[in-house]
């Protein structure tokens, strides 16, 4: 229980996706992992596929209360122990023309993605050692972005901003968490097979049929789709997870992508290019 405990980490939205995949690979190699759902079946599912390696937690990171409550959770079975990481994974996509967009779903997308952020790391940190004097060397503080986080596609506004927000977030955060060692990274995934592509296959446009963007919502759905299916595995993501918690001198971001020439050309070319050529595959622009 001693080296399990020196070996712990948070993992939240660990009940599917990338979470669940990061929760396999770090058990695989030594850690237990404490994961976030917010179901009690979700919790089950855990115990079931990973037993004692595993202890669930149940909370909605939106909410502070239930977020708060399961640090203290933590604290008790660590037992004076820090935590080796945390890693802010949990997120949701929301989609939609900017101009169209009902504003209580831009909000439900800072809030879960970006405060949610805030809460579970103001929960958790001290922790992972963000206080003094704490019990052992510090651990690590791991966000999950997205190639979605440098470069922005059209319909995607909400879920690109929370994304670029986690950049600026996770720079500020690692440059005041200097004084007590601990260190911050970003994971940004490009396109990874979980069943988030199912939910975009189920997406409802039908609200924006009859605007300017009704053809071109259709078209980057349709793109979206099959790069899914090609997208990398989840574990990719948990392998990328396990060498920012344990490499010597991680970077502060790693791109975890299956199209690095497309993401290196986003990154490189001219953004008014870019423009054009966005414009043209999805015929906001004229041939």
């Amino acid at each position: 229980m001693n080296g399990q405990a020196s070996r712990s980490v948070i993992v939240t939205g660990a009940s599917t996706g990338i979470g669940w995949a990061v929760a396999q690979v770090l058990t695989q190699r030594g850690f237990h992992v404490f994961g976030s759902v917010r179901k009690a079946a979700d919790a089950e599912r855990l115990t079931a596929a990973f037993g004692p390696a595993v202890t669930p937690l149940i909370f909605d990171v939106t909410d502070e209360a239930a977020v708060r409550a399961a640090a203290g959770q933590v604290e008790t079975a660590l037992d004076g122990r820090p935590l080796a990481g945390l890693v802010n994974n949990a997120g949701i996509a929301v989609a939609g023309p900017l101009l169209h967009l009902p504003i209580d779903e831009w909000r439900r997308q800072l809030e879960v993605n970006l405060t949610g952020v805030v809460i579970a790391t103001q929960a958790f940190a001290p922790l992972v050692g963000a206080r003094k004097p704490v019990a052992g060397p510090p651990g690590r503080i791991v966000n999950i972005g997205s190639v979605g986080g440098r470069n922005a596609n059209p319909f995607m506004a909400p879920y690109c901003t929370s994304k670029f927000g986690l950049e600026g977030l996770s720079e500020s955060l690692r440059r005041e968490l200097l004084p007590f060692g601990v260190d911050v990274v970003v994971i940004a995934p490009g396109a990874v097979a979980t069943p988030i592509w199912d939910k975009a296959d189920e997406t409802d446009t039908s609200a924006y049929a009859d605007t300017v963007y009704g053809p071109a919502l259709e078209r980057l759905r349709a793109y979206m789709l099959s790069i899914g299916k090609s997208g990398l595995p989840a574990e990719r993501i948990g392998e990328a997870v396990h060498t920012a918690l344990t490499v010597a001198r991680p970077k502060v971001r790693y791109t975890i992508t299956p199209q690095p020439m497309q993401m290196l050309m986003a990154d490189l070319l001219p953004k008014r290019t870019l423009d054009r050529i966005v414009g043209k595959r999805l015929g906001l622009l004229p041939e």
